[in-house]
C-alpha cells in the first residue's frame, strides 16, 4: 500500500492541510487493474477534524477494495471559505491527474464527506467547474475536467443555511458574512453538473436536522441528477460506521441499525 502525505496548502491555507492516500499495490494476478477510489472528508463543524471519520472511513473502503484517502483540510478561524474548497480542488486534480500510475478507475474518483466534511463535498459537487477554482489552483481551462469529481457520498450532511441550519458550520465556514452563509447553501446550487450522490441520516439527529438530506434530495430530483437517499429512524448525530469501530467511550455511536450504510455504499459504487 502507499500510505503518502500530499501537501495540500494553497491560498488562505493552515501548516499541515494535506492529502493522505492509500493506494492499494497493483500485481498482474489480479483480474482488476483499476479501482474506485473515495476522498474523504471528516467532519466537526469547520473547526476541527473528527479522527472517527477519518481513517477509519479510508480503510474501510480499502476492505472493500478501493483506494483511498483523507483530507484534512484547513479549519475555522485561521481559514474560511474558499481556502477548503481549493484545498479539495487540488486533492481531486491530484487524483485525476494521477490515475493512471495509481490504477485508479476514472470514472469512479468520489468523494465521502460526513456532516460539515458532507457540507464541502456537496458544494464541491455543485461548483466544482466555477473559473476561479482552477484559476487559484493554478489550471488553465482545459485543465479543469481534472476537477471532476463522478460522485459524493453524504453521511448526516450540513446542507443548508436556511431553517434547518447548523449554523456553527456556516459561521465558522463563512466567517460570520450572512450574505455568504446564504449563497453556500447547497439546496440551492444544484445543477446538471452536480455527480452522482448518495445520501444517508437518521432521523433523530440531535444536531443536524435530517431536514438537510430532504432538501438535498429534493434539489437533486429537481435537476434530474441520480442520487440514492436512506433515512434511518434511530441514531444520534456524528455515528460514523455506527458500529463499534468508530463509537466513543460513551457507546452510544454503536447503532446496528445503521450499519447497514457502508454496505448500501459499496453496492451503489458498483452499479455507478
Amino acid at each position: 500500500m502507499q500510505h503518502v502525505s500530499f501537501d495540500m496548502t494553497t491560498e488562505g491555507s493552515q501548516p499541515g492541510a494535506r492529502l493522505e492516500t492509500y493506494i492499494q499495490n497493483y500485481s498482474e494476478v489480479f483480474k482488476v487493474t483499476e479501482r474506485p477510489l473515495i476522498i474523504v472528508l471528516p467532519g466537526g463543524g469547520y473547526t476541527h477534524l473528527s479522527p472517527r471519520e477519518g481513517e477509519p472511513m479510508a480503510l474501510q473502503y480499502c476492505a472493500m477494495g478501493y483506494h483511498a484517502a483523507v483530507l484534512y483540510y484547513s479549519l475555522a478561524p485561521e481559514a474560511i471559505y474558499p481556502t477548503q474548497i481549493l484545498e479539495l480542488a487540488k486533492a481531486v486534480a491530484l487524483v485525476r491527474s494521477r490515475a493512471k500510475e495509481w490504477h485508479v478507475d476514472p470514472e469512479k474518483i468520489l468523494i465521502q464527506g460526513c456532516s460539515a466534511g458532507a457540507h464541502l463535498a456537496a458544494l464541491y459537487g455543485c461548483i466544482w467547474n466555477r473559473d476561479f477554482i482552477a484559476e487559484k489552483i493554478g489550471l488553465n481551462q482545459q485543465e479543469k475536467e481534472l476537477l471532476r469529481p463522478n460522485g459524493q457520498i453524504l453521511c448526516y450532511p450540513v446542507i443548508t443555511g436556511g431553517a434547518f441550519a447548523h449554523r456553527g458550520s456556516f459561521e465558522s465556514l463563512c466567517g460570520g458574512d450572512e450574505a455568504l452563509e446564504k449563497e453556500l447553501s447547497v439546496e440551492n446550487l444544484v445543477n446538471e453538473n452536480t455527480p452522482k450522490t448518495f445520501i444517508w441520516h437518521t432521523q433523530t439527529d440531535n444536531a443536524v436536522p435530517v431536514e438537510n438530506s430532504l432538501l438535498m434530495a429534493a434539489a437533486l430530483q429537481k435537476a434530474k441528477v441520480s442520487f440514492e437517499l436512506h433515512i434511518y429512524p434511530v441514531g444520534k448525530h456524528g455515528i460514523g460506521l455506527a458500529n463499534w469501530m468508530t463509537q466513543t467511550p460513551s457507546g452510544d455511536e454503536n447503532v446496528e441499525q445503521c450499519q447497514s450504510w457502508i454496505g448500501l455504499v459499496r453496492t451503489w459504487v458498483e452499479h455507478f
